[in-house]
This record gives C-alpha cells, sequence and structure tokens, in this order.
C-alpha cells in the first residue's frame, strides 16, 4: 500500500478530472465513485483530499460508511 503524506493527499481532491482520497483514522480511501464527493466536496463541508478523522466523528453517520470503498494507503503525519 502507499503512505500518502497530508501533502500528497491534498492532490486527490475530486476536481479538474483529478481522482478524490479521503483519510479516515490512518487509512485512505478511494471515494471517486461516490455520488457524494462530485467535484471534491461532500455537503459542501467534507473535502476530499483532507485528513476527515475529525469531522467523520462529528458527522450523523458512522465511519462504516467508508467500508464501500476501497482502501488505497496509508497516512503518515511525517512530511
Amino acid at each position: 500500500m502507499r503512505v500518502f503524506t497530508l501533502q500528497d493527499l491534498s492532490r486527490y481532491n475530486g476536481r479538474d478530472g483529478n481522482l478524490a482520497y479521503v483519510a479516515y483514522r490512518g487509512l485512505v480511501y478511494d471515494v471517486s465513485g461516490s455520488y457524494f464527493f462530485r467535484g471534491g466536496r461532500h455537503w459542501v463541508r467534507h473535502n476530499a483530499g483532507s485528513d476527515l478523522s475529525d469531522e467523520i466523528d462529528q458527522a450523523p453517520h458512522d465511519e462504516s460508511l467508508l467500508q464501500r470503498f476501497p482502501v488505497v494507503g496509508s497516512l503518515t503525519m511525517v512530511e
């Protein structure tokens, strides 16, 4: 599996033909196929290309929705 830094992850923002990846608790998911991440944003609040760990913990749904999407790597906090 690929190891992503936050800078690497930010390139996968779902805009201008880029894939849409999000991180949650150290894993990176490809949400490109999600209807809800069209254009790289989910409900005008969550952006692809970022670590959503804190945001998902406060969302009306839990992380089990991410299990529908492939894990493409892990997130490191070391740049």
